[in-house]
């Protein structure tokens, strides 16, 4: 009797043992997701805040690397009263008014009321968890316009 009880105690204590190895011994991954977000917005003047009437429109395409933390993007205008005289990314939610991130976008004397722009930023964590969240947009501001003429809500997926 004294003898099965042992072997069952040693059985016992040595599954215990297995167990507990192969649990520990699992690979736990905690690499981050570094898979690129695409990014997308269409601007209007009905998105500034306050609104402003008129037929200016714009489409951003563009893509988030986590790995390298860069922004690559194009935005396209159309329709605006004048060339653009400033334009860049802010920090703020769909309705509200937001600050400016980053460096303003290069204009070009060149541009008129329909073009392109492109560019490439680095952004910070802070940046980039901003973004990835939905509160940054773009906006280009004309004479007849100056503090913005269309304004598009940036969203990013994966």
């Amino acid at each position: 009797m004294k003898t099965k009880k042992g072997l069952m105690k040693l059985i016992f204590a040595g599954f215990f043992i297995f167990c507990l190895f192969a649990i520990s011994s699992c690979k736990k991954d905690s690499s981050p997701d570094n898979r690129p977000y695409t990014l997308k917005g269409d601007a209007s003047g009905s998105q500034m805040v306050p609104a402003v009437t008129g037929d200016g429109t714009g489409t951003f395409d563009g893509t988030y690397d986590p790995a390298t933390k860069t922004l690559t993007y194009t935005t396209n205008w159309s329709n605006l009263t004048g060339a653009p005289i400033s334009g860049g990314f802010y920090n703020g939610a769909s309705g509200s008014a937001g600050t400016a991130v980053g460096a303003p976008w290069t204009m070009d004397s060149t541009w008129t009321g329909t073009g392109t722009y492109s560019g490439t930023m680095t952004l910070t964590p802070e940046q980039a968890s901003q973004l990835i969240g939905g509160n940054w947009y773009y906006s280009m501001g004309t004479s007849a316009n100056p503090s913005g003429e269309m304004r598009g809500q940036i969203s990013a997926t994966r």
